[in-house]
């Protein structure tokens, strides 16, 4: 029996979430939005995905209120995707999942995330072991790891080797 495309005789949050974020690249392009990503362009250049995925997955998004598009430039017309408050709620979901792919499926640390407060490293689901509570995302410092790739090819694998906090517009410098 082949697999569906949908989960409507599931009766379940989970699968309902999964019709919005249970695509392969979805959650990477909300990563990478949360990294502070906005432009078309910066996204597929940093993800490697098919031009026509990347533009139904935003376009998904968007449509889900995870993702909002904004006009950056009328001459000629340029968008930005932009973080929601919706999409922001995802964050501890993706820090737990990247600390769990860590602990049984790499050797290196690529990213660490503390709270910008304190400077203590986050635990599973956000929470700061030293303030108590879940961290938002805003407050959030994100610092490169050891097993990062010094010189990457693109652009925003380079911006990303400088410690930034989360959701802040990442900053592309020219190569």
């Amino acid at each position: 029996m082949a697999l569906g495309k949908d989960y409507v005789t599931q009766e379940c949050a989970i699968a309902r979430a999964l019709e919005i974020v249970g695509e392969r690249w979805t959650l990477l392009v909300v990563r990478d939005a949360l990294y502070g990503v906005r432009r078309y362009n910066d996204f597929l250049g940093h993800l490697g995905i098919p031009r026509a995925v990347l533009a139904a997955r935003l376009q998904t998004l968007t449509a889900e209120g995870v993702l909002e598009k904004r006009r950056y430039q009328e001459s000629p017309p340029r968008d930005e995707y932009v973080i929601t408050e919706r999409g922001t709620e995802l964050w501890p979901v993706l820090l737990s999942l990247g600390l769990w792919g860590r602990r049984h499926f790499s050797e290196s640390q690529l990213r660490h995330f503390r709270h910008a407060t304190c400077g203590t490293e986050l635990a599973a689901y956000a929470e700061c072991p030293v303030c108590g509570g879940v961290v938002p995302a805003a407050d959030v410092l994100m610092i490169p790891g050891a097993g990062l790739d010094p010189d990457p090819a693109d652009p925003v694998s380079r911006a990303l080797l400088k410690p930034k906090r989360l959701l802040e517009p990442l900053v592309i410098e020219p190569a």
